[in-house]
């Protein structure tokens, strides 16, 4: 398996630093809001990252932070925390927040079928590992004391830029017009490890510590959670491409300089998702999120495949438009499926080893998603019986997780409750219950004579019993709602 690694700017075959596990993390959410869609673009490629790992037969343990501290509005230590923003807004405690929007993450994810990691761990769990580090990084020589805060030295390192080959707006994140220089710091690049009341009087969360009662500073906590779980070497660092400056940088420096020695070996990085008018985000334009999908009528899942039909290192553009067209390819993929014969349980071997080569082959080349997809497709073009495809399907949904063969069974059992009626040429589709087809034609009859009040008294009186009924040419069809 190749992968493009974002600290050496290009592809790389996948070597576990040890046989038996890979070891990932994964940045997770700063907990003050909902996530928006451009957020789970990220959470969904890692998702099918770690599930490829498992269906290549890896051991996987995969750790992530839920950010409940520390997070301030700039990513270069200025503003003010993110979390008691949330706080603020919607008059509750940090902790109330956190849970909140903690419990609404997962739920997104488990609509998007995004698996929970094996595991999940607050920044407000890792206190005593964060001082421990920001001691040690003291004692080396690595971070300073000033204006009452803990600060990384950079000048102490060889390199400190290590994705220098992002584009200056990846880059630029950490600026924001109208913030204060940090005038404590001697660098320009160097980051708070530590802050003590001497700068938030009004931070809602504040432990003691050897520099005064304080918070850690957000890059420190991702350090201490991972080597907390997952020990001093790692194989993948995942997150969204806007997390590389300064916020991975700061980890690879503060990890680096902690433990002596080389930290991550492959760093994922997914690309943003757009809009038309620029990067997705919070302060922007409508807030997308899962629920809004929801709300506007579209499965999660057309969003997911949304997701895979581009590559992660690609910019996605969202449009409305854009994912009506993945809802018609989501369900023309699922009425292809039903269509095929789930009776016939009949495996060739040759046929399947050959079809999941090319999904394989897709997915070992940097997570080609849009290429796996294809190969879905060149599943119910071949050549081949009903159920070596849908033994492939089933396979390859392991990874995707688009529940094909669920989606395709139900709309199997749908098809099979629709029944149809013929009367003087006109069709009526339903679930064969004579006497709603009997009203059914009855409006029709009334609209025949363009006697329109009492088609709708017949329809209001279908709708009182649960039917709803949809004008088609021809005839009508039925569904109980």
């Amino acid at each position: 398996m190749y992968l493009y690694n974002s600290a050496s700017h290009k592809k790389e075959e996948f070597v576990p630093n040890h046989p038996d596990i890979v070891k990932m993390y994964t940045c997770g959410p700063t907990v003050y809001h909902f996530a928006h869609i451009g957020n789970l673009r990220s959470y969904i490629m890692e998702d099918v990252l770690e599930k490829y790992l498992r269906y290549q037969g890896y051991n996987v343990k995969r750790v992530m932070n839920i950010t409940d501290v520390g997070h301030l509005s700039s990513d270069a230590d200025t503003g003010e925390d993110k979390m008691l923003k949330g706080a603020k807004r919607e008059h509750k405690t940090v902790m109330e927040i956190a849970q909140y929007y903690t419990d609404a993450f997962f739920s997104d994810c488990k609509k998007l079928n995004i698996k929970r990691p094996d595991v999940v761990e607050p920044a407000t769990n890792c206190i005593a590992e964060y001082i421990d580090i920001v001691s040690k990084l003291l004692e080396k020589g690595f971070a300073y004391e000033a204006g009452g805060n803990v600060y990384f030295d950079t000048s102490k390192l060889d390199q400190y830029y290590v994705f220098n080959d992002h584009d200056e707006e990846d880059l630029a994140v950490g600026v924001r017009e109208g913030v204060e220089e940090d005038t404590s710091k001697r660098n320009k690049n160097d980051f708070v490890l530590w802050f003590t009341k001497s700068k938030f009087e009004d931070q809602a969360l504040k432990w003691d510590s050897p520099w005064g009662v304080g918070y850690p500073g957000w890059h420190i906590e991702c350090s201490g959670i991972s080597m907390k779980h997952l020990g001093e070497d790692l194989d993948l660092h995942c997150g969204g491409i806007d997390n590389a400056f300064p916020h991975h940088t700061n980890e690879i420096a503060q990890s680096e300089a902690y433990l002596g020695h080389h930290w991550c070996n492959y760093w994922f990085h997914v690309h943003h998702l757009n809009t038309n008018t620029g990067k997705m985000s919070k302060s922007k334009g409508e807030f997308l999120t899962v629920s809004l999908l929801e709300e506007k009528g579209y499965d999660p899942l057309a969003y997911r495949l949304f997701c895979l039909q581009s590559h992660y290192r690609r910019s996605l553009v969202f449009s409305w438009e854009n994912l009506d067209n993945a809802v018609t390819t989501y369900q023309k993929l699922i009425n292809k499926i039903a269509a095929l014969d789930d009776s016939d349980k009949t495996v060739d071997q040759a046929q399947f080893d050959a079809l999941k080569e090319k999904f394989n082959h897709a997915l070992s080349n940097d997570l080609n998603t849009s290429l796996a997809i294809t190969a879905v497709y060149d599943v119910l073009k071949a050549k081949t019986n009903d159920g070596t495809k849908l033994a492939l399907l089933g396979d390859f949904d392991k990874v995707l997780s688009l529940d094909l063969l669920e989606k395709a069974a139900a709309k199997r059992a749908e098809q099979a409750k629709t029944k149809t009626a013929t009367t003087g040429g006109y069709t009526i589709q339903g679930e064969g219950d004579p006497a709603i087809d009997a009203l059914v034609l009855q409006r029709a009859e009334a609209k025949k004579a363009k006697n329109f009040a009492e088609a709708d008294r017949i329809r209001d009186e279908l709708k009182a019993q649960g039917v709803e009924i949809i004008d088609v040419p021809g005839g009508a069809q039925w569904k109980r709602v």
